[in-house]
């Protein structure tokens, strides 16, 4: 059957308004999600420079090719926050939204007169995500807070890295990126509650290191029951064995073979039936109180062979184990490739880049790339005079230097 002339499947947050307060990573991270599936997702950036993130780390054509993942399916409205007028066109806009995410430092909406209350009032079903460093309430509201510092509070940081030596990060934003998408959670919770039960909009509070903190698994319940202290482990993990990262010729290899029937068919893989069928390793609590031995044998075993032939050889045992991806082996993947997670993006400037694809995958209504990230105030006039404003009216402004 001929599908060229198919219409796309419907996008499950299509009709959805968006306006997109803030900057960098923890609230934009938000947008993008909602944008993805749907959601018609109006970013204001300060005239000027707008998002700093549009010059963050490697730039192609002045432009950030980060900013072209975090930003696309967004429209850019360059709107001066600063200035009384401004002001006044944003309450405009979220009067008519259905969502206002926000990440500035607690307080500062309020002082441009946009409370949660002052705002509800204007628009009573208006669902509005706050994400800060330690939230709105608490003794340490007022204080800055990045998501490295969230990573560091939450705890994540103090298991990252080799035991006795410096807590490290993993590499990337993950405390923004975890605030994010516990505020995209929550804010679909609130619409569903809007739509469902009949209820009000509501204001989602979310905190870098809360996030952080929630994705922590027993850390403080162990704490409480055992006075235990969870510490670094390295590569491993800690009181689960064995699992644990392992080196070959040409890299690295994780191998995950703490299920007890695994760790059978593992041992029985690398040539060492004595410990699979030692007694006393038929369960995780026994296996983990002998885990050197055990990484010890692995680890001889992977070291004179290639992660290919380690990986050959696991597949054909059923033991889960993995190449230590680089982004080339990411971007050469078939497997990616298969499920359209690297897809082809043309920037507004005419580059073509491989970027992420979309996840979660939905199979009625999946999301997709509908435009590219704008250049600043690409869509000023245009959200503008949705809004209602003439022609004369948005020529103002910009002479002002309200918008740009």
């Amino acid at each position: 059957m001929d599908t060229r002339d198919t219409p796309p499947p419907p996008l499950a947050l299509a009709g959805v308004r968006v306006v997109e307060m803030g900057q960098l990573i923890a609230g934009p991270f938000c947008g993008k999600t909602l944008a993805e599936f749907g959601a018609d997702v109006v970013k204001i950036e300060a005239p000027g420079g707008g998002d700093p993130l549009r010059n963050w780390r490697m730039l192609k054509n002045g432009t950030s090719v980060w900013w072209q993942v975090q930003s696309r399916n967004k429209r850019s409205l360059a709107l001066d926050l600063r200035q009384a007028e401004g002001q006044a066109i944003a309450r405009k806009l979220i009067a008519e939204a259905d969502v206002l995410i926000e990440n500035f430092r607690p307080g500062t909406l309020e002082g441009w007169g946009m409370s949660p209350e002052e705002l509800h009032r204007l628009n009573p079903g208006l669902v509005m995500l706050r994400i800060s460093g330690y939230g709105q309430t608490g003794p340490y509201r007022d204080m800055p807070g990045f998501g490295v510092v969230g990573e560091a509070m939450g705890g994540l940081r103090h298991l990252t890295g080799e035991p006795g030596r410096v807590p490290v990060r993993c590499g990337i934003s993950i405390g923004d990126t975890l605030a994010a998408l516990h505020g995209a959670i929550g804010v679909l919770t609130a619409l569903y509650h809007r739509k469902v039960n009949g209820g009000q909009g509501q204001v989602i509070d979310v905190a870098l290191h809360e996030a952080v903190f929630n994705c922590m698994e027993s850390l403080v319940p162990e704490y409480s029951a055992f006075g235990a202290v969870r510490e670094a482990a390295g590569s491993a993990l800690p009181g689960i064995a064995p699992s644990n990262a392992y080196p070959c010729t040409d890299g690295w290899v994780l191998v995950a073979g703490n299920g007890d029937s695994i760790f059978k068919r593992l041992m029985a893989a690398i040539g060492r039936d004595d410990l699979a069928t030692a007694p006393d390793l038929a369960d995780n609590a026994g296996r983990v109180a002998r885990v050197a031995e055990i990484d010890a044998a692995i680890g001889a075993w992977t070291a004179t062979r290639t992660v290919q032939q380690v990986l050959d050889a696991l597949g054909a045992a059923r033991v889960p184990a993995g190449k230590v991806y680089t982004a080339r082996d990411i971007a050469e993947d078939p497997h990616y490739r298969a499920r359209d997670m690297l897809l082809a993006q043309t920037t507004r400037d005419g580059d073509t880049l491989t970027v992420p694809g979309i996840v979660p995958k939905l199979s009625a209504t999946p999301g997709r790339i509908r435009t590219s990230a704008p250049r600043l105030g690409d869509d000023t006039d245009a959200v503008l005079a949705e809004a209602g404003l003439t022609a004369e009216q948005i020529a103002l402004l910009r002479a002002k230097g309200v918008i740009a």
